[in-house]
């Protein structure tokens, strides 16, 4: 365990201990000086360099737990001390210091897998060949999971600690807010949709959390404007990642996020904001093949964008075409208004219309209408407006599908137009059997198809359009029959009812005869006419009277609308008038009663300071009663009045003091007594003078306000006199500024002109010198490269004949190694086998001794053995080991003959290994040495 430091000195030695790489017992010091109770009470200007060294440390160690401790601590120090402005600086290098580490990791994995490629020429290598059959990586996959992984964990967890440190303190949340931003911004870089997914739950955790840290100093509070306009900026920033990433499960979420911050808000966020907001909702909805809803919020889109005066007329036609072909590619069937009332859709529906901001369930048919209103129709593009005019306007039957087959190729090749293709294919094929049912009862269902004969992927079979068929009928909006023993399709339908479709529009059978009453009601009025002129001109005098009153009506209703616009303006003032005066009173309330609770603690800690004082004041009462009663008695003495001492012994305090009160007010009456002729005296003289005073005050008053109304006069007139020139001033200026602004714009023109040629010149110039450097930079990165090649080649060749020479140099010792080791082995081995035969030749020798007769002289021995020894010597045919006669029992020239008598008596028997055979055992150990 680390020993405990001073905070002044935990720095210098965490540098000293860094200084031998000791990294980890510094951090250990550093922690435990940040999390110890004498921190709480170490100046901040002293504790906020060890925290910075702290942070760097655990980056440096990727100890994100540690540092998590850490900067918990520190926050709760730092608030104790009133200051945010030093976590702001922490949490900042933190997370700097995190964003850097992963940077360098990525460089070195770059370096990895460039230095891993031996042969450029070689397109696998045995090892990737073998890694690839048990794996699906790549190197750079598998080095990336090494080296980068775990810093990119770090760098996602030091986002976490951040905004867990930071939330819910209304001083740091611009801090909160940018962390936030920072964080979606990592996870779009590095395409992390799970952590994204947590980063949310994250933010919503904090928000949901508000509420309960609300009592809390420097709470976040919603009801600010500045605050929630903050969260929406950061939901906004959250929308547009769910878009990038594709995550968008989390995109409707966020969505949803932001649609309920909007209604805490009583502020309409800025007209950028919402656009951004209804076209990630239609991206959204578009994915979800929600088309109905896709195209309301793309015409919401398109109202407040066309608003925008910076867009460009192409622009503006590309989003009227989106709009248009959005609303025709909307199923007929799914949007039929009993598709919004079912059961299962009617909770959905409403909680759509509700992100939507919208009254009710949009239509079909009303989106067409708005988009016509909104003049979409006339800035579409032509082959839009075709397409509007084929499935909404004309009647064409047998030619619909190949009439709309040349813009289904255009709409693909439009990227902003291909999602619609399949969608419309669906539409027409409703237009298709809408259309055959009011000029067919019955048709063959390969005549349909040869109708559809789209090209693939978007061709219908007979098995396709049956099954569409078969759905529409389930939903209850086609009326219709297959009869397959014929494979034909029956269009059930009454004279003046539905045909086949149970639309919103009008039945067909009953357009085609309203249409033919109404061809027969106009022929027969033209006849009247043409017998009669004066129905004409009466006709149309009231056509005339009729425009006008319909002029008059509509001005009449204008100032209804106005009025009633009005009203509701008023209403919803007074509306958020009231609530605004019921939060202020219930914050009245609440600090009210806060305000009670207050005084009551203070009237009981006041009670209790009562009841002990009293205490205290009965327990001295009784110490100075007799000091008092002294003092009492003196002071009347002093004032020639008899008192007795014993008996102002006997009293208390109290009845001392009533005693002493008497004589303070005797003696205060006698004052006032004296005082009061005083003032009898004053009272005369101050009245004298105040009679005196009044005329001199009355004539001062006239004067002044004489002087005033001379004073106003003056400066009136002086205030018109210069506003009269002023305005003759100001009129001659604008009639001689009028003269030059014809002049003016046409310099403008001139100069806007010659800036934006000089512009383009400049912009020119810049891309040629921008070419010029990234070849030249090319061409110095290609030499450093043959460069670099050519010296990592000698120097693995340097090394190969390096590496040679030491392996000869090993197997040489190695060789001679062993043959030390044999030559030993084999001189052990002859050393072994001489012992051997020694020893055997002793026990022999010893056995012969025990079986040979003792002389008779007293020379027991024969000659002396160092005189035979030659005929011992090793290989020699009469040595001591051979069988030769020499050696037999009983001869006269061996051992045992008659040379024994001449040894001398006190000669013992032959010792082994003197002589010549110590000499040679000790020549061999020499050796062997």
């Amino acid at each position: 365990m680390v020993s405990y430091q001073k905070p002044e000195n935990a720095l210098k030695r965490a540098d000293e201990l860094v200084q031998v790489q000791q990294q980890g017992a510094a951090l250990l010091l550093l922690h435990e000086i940040i999390l110890s109770k004498r921190a709480r009470t170490t100046p901040l200007q002293t504790l906020e360099p060890i925290v910075l060294k702290f942070v760097e440390l655990s980056v440096l160690l990727g100890r994100g737990k540690i540092a998590r401790e850490g900067l918990y601590q520190y926050k709760h120090i730092a608030q104790q001390h009133m200051s945010v402005q030093t976590i702001e600086n922490v949490i900042k290098r933190f997370l700097e210091l995190a964003e850097a580490k992963l940077t360098k990791a990525q460089q070195e994995a770059k370096k990895i897998n460039l230095v891993a490629v031996d042969d450029l020429e070689a397109a696998e290598t045995p090892e990737s060949i073998m890694m690839s059959t048990v794996s699906s990586d790549d190197s750079k996959d598998r080095t990336d999971r090494e080296v980068v992984t775990p810093w990119l964990r770090f760098l996602w967890e030091a986002y976490r600690t951040a905004l867990d440190t930071i939330k819910n303190n209304a001083r740091l949340e611009v801090l909160y807010q940018s962390v936030a931003s920072q964080a979606f911004n990592f996870c779009v870089k590095f395409q992390r949709k799970t952590e994204f997914r947590r980063l949310c739950e994250i933010l919503r955790q904090h928000l949901a959390s508000v509420g309960k840290y609300a009592n809390q100093p420097h709470s976040i509070d919603l009801d600010a404007p500045e605050t929630l306009q903050r969260h929406l900026d950061t939901r906004f920033v959250q929308l547009n990642s769910a878009a990038k990433l594709e995550h968008w499960q989390e995109g409707f979420r966020s969505v949803e996020d932001i649609f309920n911050l909007i209604e805490l808000s009583q502020k309409t966020p800025k007209a950028y904001m919402m656009a951004n907001y209804y076209k990630t909702l239609a991206k959204i909805l578009m994915v979800g093949e929600n088309y109905l809803f896709h195209a309301a919020a793309f015409s919401t889109f398109f109202s407040i964008k066309r608003q925008d005066k910076s867009l460009s007329q192409e622009e503006h036609s590309n989003m009227a075409t989106l709009v248009l072909v959005s609303a025709l590619a909307i199923p007929i069937i799914n949007s039929s208004a009993n598709a919004a009332d079912s059961d299962e859709n009617k909770q959905r529906y409403h909680r759509l219309t509700s992100l939507l901001r919208a009254g009710s369930v949009p239509t079909r048919e009303q989106l067409l209408k708005e988009a016509l209103r909104k003049s979409v129709f006339s800035l579409a593009r032509p082959e839009a407006r075709e397409l509007y005019e084929i499935l909404e306007v004309r009647f064409h039957p047998l030619s619909i599908c190949e009439k709309i087959a040349p813009l289904m190729k255009k709409f693909e090749a439009t990227p902003y137009l291909s999602g619609y293709v399949k969608p419309l294919h669906q539409v027409v094929l409703t237009r298709l059997l809408q259309q055959l049912s009011q000029v067919y009862s019955a048709i063959k269902i390969d005549a349909v198809v040869k109708l559809t004969a789209f090209s693939a992927p978007y061709n219908y079979s007979a098995h396709d359009i049956e099954k569409f068929i078969m759905n529409g009928v389930k939903k209850g909006d086609l009326k219709i029959r297959i009869n397959h023993s014929t494979s034909t399709i029956l269009f059930v339908a009454d004279k003046f009812g539905t045909p086949g479709l149970d639309t919103l529009r009008p039945s067909v059978s009953f357009d085609t005869m309203r249409h033919q009453f109404g061809d027969l009601a106009h022929r027969l009025e033209s006849i009247v006419e043409l017998v009669n002129p004066e129905i004409r001109i009466q006709k149309k005098k009231k056509l005339i009277e009729s425009f006008r009153l319909a002029s008059q009506k509509m001005i009449q209703d204008r100032k209804d609308a106005l009025f009633h616009r009005q009203l509701i303006e008023k209403k919803e003032q007074m509306r958020l008038e009231e609530l605004e005066r019921l939060e202020e009173e219930r914050m009245k309330r609440l600090i009210e009663e806060q305000e009670k609770e207050r005084q009551r603690l203070e009237e009981e800690e006041k009670r209790r300071e009562e009841e002990r004082l009293e205490l205290q004041r009965k327990e001295i009462e009784m110490q100075e009663a007799k000091k008092l009663a002294e003092k009492l008695v003196e002071e009347l003495r002093e004032k020639n009045v008899n008192v007795d001492p014993n008996e102002l012994a006997q009293l208390d305090t109290n009845k001392l003091l009533e005693l002493q009160q008497q004589q303070v007010e005797k003696e205060k009456r006698e004052l006032v007594a004296k005082i009061k002729q005083i003032g009898k005296r004053f009272d005369h003289l101050e009245r004298a003078y105040r009679k005196e005073e009044i005329p001199l005050l009355e004539k001062d008053f006239d004067d002044q306000r004489q002087r005033d109304k001379e004073a106003y006069e003056t400066k009136k007139k002086a205030t018109i006199d210069a506003a009269r020139l002023k305005y003759k001033e100001d009129a001659a200026a604008k009639k001689r500024v009028a003269r030059m602004l014809q002049d003016y714009e046409q310099y403008k023109q001139k100069l806007e002109a010659a800036r934006q040629e000089k512009l383009n010149q400049l912009q020119q110039e810049a891309n040629e010198k921008l070419e010029q450097a990234k070849q030249a930079r090319i061409e110095e990165h290609e030499r450093l490269e043959r460069e670099r090649l050519e010296k990592e080649e000698q120097e693995q060749e340097k090394k190969r004949l390096e590496e040679q020479r030491l392996k000869d140099k090993q197997e040489q010792e190695e060789k001679r190694r062993k043959e030390q080791e044999e030559d030993k082995r084999k001189r052990d081995e002859m050393f072994a086998k001489q012992q051997e035969r020694e020893r055997l030749a002793e026990e022999k020798i010893q056995q012969q001794s025990k079986f040979a007769p003792k002389p008779s002289g007293s020379k027991a021995w024969g000659p002396s053995r160092r005189q035979e020894q030659p005929s011992m010597q090793r290989g020699t045919s009469d040595g001591p080991f051979s069988k030769g006669p020499s050696m037999e029992r009983g001869t006269s020239d061996g051992p045992w003959g008659q040379s024994r008598t001449q040894r001398p008596a006190a000669t013992g028997p032959p010792k082994i290994g003197e002589g010549k055979w110590r000499s040679r055992v000790a020549e061999k150990e020499n050796n062997n040495k």
